[in-house]
């Protein structure tokens, strides 16, 4: 039997490179990532913790308000504030008038809005600029300044405690802003798109039904949220134009929880205020990914 020897491994020369260090178990967090996170989650309890506040106090008891402090946490379910909200409150008559202004408004909005834009942006015609000068000078008029005009000629048109008052106010107020969003969508449209189908034979209802709306779905979508909760949670123009119980939409009737010389009814006003803001949360839940996708889609140029 023969030995063998296993050969020797020549030693390294003093030029030649170093062999890479082993990656770390851990990634180190960097400073800013870290204030990232930390931001993150006061945004977090912002958001959360006044809604989870809100929730438990509506289920308060009358004597809980005054003998406990405001964060303690209630001692039974009292779900009949809810239905004090609902029944004594007529909770069911605002959120009925709140919808037909609401929804009708938004409609009339979206249709001016989105063949506004089409015109002020893909339309070449003189005088295009100033139109959508004009729309943005209509963004720094304060709310105020309109009020005793409108009151004055709805009282003349008898249209005072009529939804068609707010349907006209909401779509006046809210068209500035909604033209001037669909222009920058328009502008995110790829031309050769609009070209392409010009060449093809395809007139200017064909291009603005077949080509640009389908691009602009979640745009038309995001901005109709976007106005949804503008007009929803209007407490200005309801106060002004419905005077009469039955006309109230649902934020002007939360008022009518104050009793004489300041007395509340805190449970079932809290109650309330959580009914109020049920519509807006479950639209926004079963909704963001289209408004995300829609916020960025005129972000950049196609």
């Amino acid at each position: 039997m023969t030995a063998t020897v296993a050969p020797v491994r020549p030693a390294g020369r003093a030029d030649e490179p170093a062999p890479p260090a082993r990656p770390a178990a851990r990634r180190r967090i960097s400073v800013g990532r870290l204030l990232g996170w930390i931001g993150i989650v006061l945004l977090l309890v912002i958001e959360i913790v006044p809604l989870l506040w809100l929730l438990l106090s509506s289920l308060k008891g009358p004597a809980e308000f005054s003998t406990k402090p405001m964060w303690a946490l209630p001692d039974g379910l009292h779900w009949q504030n809810y239905v004090d909200a609902w029944v004594r409150g007529n909770m069911d008559t605002y959120i009925l008038n709140s919808a037909l202004a609401t929804f009708p408004a938004i409609a009339l909005l979206i249709a001016v809005g989105v063949m506004a834009g089409f015109a002020l942006e893909v339309l070449k015609w003189r005088g295009q600029n100033g139109v959508l000068l004009g729309f943005l000078v209509g963004l720094m008029v304060p709310t105020q300044m309109i009020l005793l005009p409108l009151f004055t000629m709805y009282f003349h048109a008898q249209l005072l405690n009529n939804p068609l008052a707010l349907i006209l106010t909401y779509t006046a107020t809210g068209l500035p802003l909604t033209v001037f969003m669909m222009a920058g969508y328009y502008r995110s449209v790829p031309r050769e798109m609009i070209e392409a189908a010009v060449v093809d034979g395809a007139s200017i209802y064909r291009v603005f039904w077949s080509i640009t709306l389908p691009v602009l779905r979640n745009a038309i979508m995001t901005i109709a949220i976007v106005q949804f909760f503008f007009f929803w949670n209007d407490l200005l123009f309801a106060l002004t134009f419905m005077g009469s119980n039955d006309s109230k939409t649902i934020q002007a009737g939360l008022l009518a929880f104050i009793g004489q010389y300041g007395q509340t009814e805190w449970g079932p006003t809290f109650a309330s205020i959580c009914i109020s803001i049920v519509p807006t949360l479950l639209i926004y839940l079963v909704l963001n990914q289209k408004v995300m996708k829609g916020l960025t889609d005129g972000a950049v140029k196609g």
